[in-house]
């Protein structure tokens, strides 16, 4: 298959907006099933719509990383990429409600959906300029798998602080 950075970023906008999109339900239409919870939205909290965002872009990267094998930059892009894009969604939906206050149901999927086309567009633009030197790809992995594993232990043993409070429910985690 020939390879257009383009073409798969795009591809990986779909399938993080889908795939995002698909996650915020599952765990509600799955009965509240324990065995997803590790991927899917359990409540709606702040953190658990950047691990909407993160959880598909990470599956994505992992397939997308096959067919980048020759690009020692890929994982340090992806990356920045995603740490951006998980950055991005805190930083919007409580600067948006600092200053107007709540927010309406529409805007909040905004958020996540203008997260992710920017997260792409960064990394193609990084792809596309390939002046990234990526010392340790070894290490951008590790740190995308720390980060995986936060979301899981954090859907279980969730911190008592704001970006884990579900504002519908003034809970936390499960």
């Amino acid at each position: 298959m020939k390879r257009s950075i383009g073409l798969w970023q795009l591809m990986g906008f779909a399938v993080t907006s889908l795939g995002g999109t698909l996650l915020h339900f599952l765990y509600d239409w799955l009965g509240e099933a324990v065995w997803i919870a590790p991927i899917s939205g359990v409540n709606e909290s702040t953190w658990e719509h950047m691990k909407l965002l993160f959880v598909p872009m990470f599956i994505f990267a992992i397939v997308q990383s096959f067919f980048f094998k020759d690009r020692e930059d890929f994982w340090c892009v992806k990356l920045r990429g995603i740490l951006l894009g998980i950055i991005l969604i805190p930083i919007i939906f409580y600067t948006y409600n600092g200053v107007i206050g709540k927010s309406p149901d529409w805007l909040n999927i905004a958020i996540f959906f203008i997260s992710a086309a920017i997260v792409y567009i960064y990394e193609t633009r990084l792809f596309n300029l390939q002046k990234l030197h990526c010392r340790s790809p070894k290490l951008a992995v590790t740190v995308l798998c720390v980060i995986a594993l936060l979301f899981v232990v954090f859907t279980f043993a969730t911190p008592e602080i704001g970006i884990f409070k579900d504002p519908l429910t003034g809970s936390y985690g499960i």
